[in-house]
């Protein structure tokens, strides 16, 4: 089910509330407009009317693969929405980001609450701000300019099904092998700005079996990263 409002202060915190009050699990809200869209780090998320702003929940199992995890089945199904509307190509950055030839079209947030994950997504579709400290690029820049919030929501909510039900009845292993195969190459250069501030620098190697990334240091030993900000060459 997917619930549409005109403008809303979150589409996450929204969902929150619905998850609190009973929401099944497979509910989605989508906002035209957001005031206080978040991104991860506690950073603004801008969300003008045009873009896609939506959120939806997971009703975590004692059987499901690690809550944590549904970040790659996300980033999975959003790729596989983006990725064929782009001119250039479709990428994935861990932990939650798309980028198209390195510039970032698409921001997933997940937030806990009780037993369940809300998933938050945003797409810029009909433009994307300008004035930030990094590339930032939309579906229209990259030549889809029939693309429609709506109806790109209706695929994603889809694909999105499709992932989860594999996570949940295959376990991590396929998510895994097919965010790796859409993600930044092996070797690619990046810089790890962890939460408290300590900058990690070296290459990307791969996921390991929890999806936590593996940075490849110039030393050669491997390092688990299990939270920060990733910025890549």
């Amino acid at each position: 089910m997917i619930r549409f409002v005109e403008e809303t202060g979150s589409t996450n915190a929204d969902m929150q509330a619905l998850a609190e009050r009973g929401a099944p699990e497979g509910s989605w809200l989508r906002a035209a407009r957001q005031t206080g869209g978040r991104g991860r780090m506690g950073r603004t998320w801008e969300s003008p009317a045009g873009n896609l702003h939506c959120s939806t929940l997971v009703r975590v199992g004692l059987d499901d693969p690690q809550p944590h995890t549904l970040a790659l089945v996300a980033a999975n199904a959003v790729h596989a929405l983006i990725a064929p509307l782009c001119a250039g190509q479709a990428r994935i950055k861990w932990p939650n980001d798309v980028l198209v030839d390195g510039a970032k079209i698409a921001g997933i947030l997940l937030e806990r609450t009780g037993d369940s994950i809300v998933i938050g997504i945003g797409i810029n579709v009909t433009g994307h701000p300008a004035g930030l400290d990094r590339p930032v690029t939309s579906l229209a820049a990259q030549g889809a300019a029939d693309a429609e919030a709506g109806a790109l929501l209706e695929r994603l909510a889809m694909l999105f099904a499709h992932w989860l039900a594999i996570w949940r009845a295959q376990g991590l292993e396929p998510v895994l092998a097919h965010w790796l195969l859409n993600a930044h190459p092996r070797g690619t250069a990046m810089r790890v700005v962890q939460p408290d501030g300590a900058i990690v620098e070296g290459q990307f190697d791969t996921l390991d079996r929890h999806g936590m990334l593996m940075l490849r240091l110039a030393n050669g030993d491997s390092r688990a990263i299990h939270a920060g900000d990733i910025i890549l060459g």
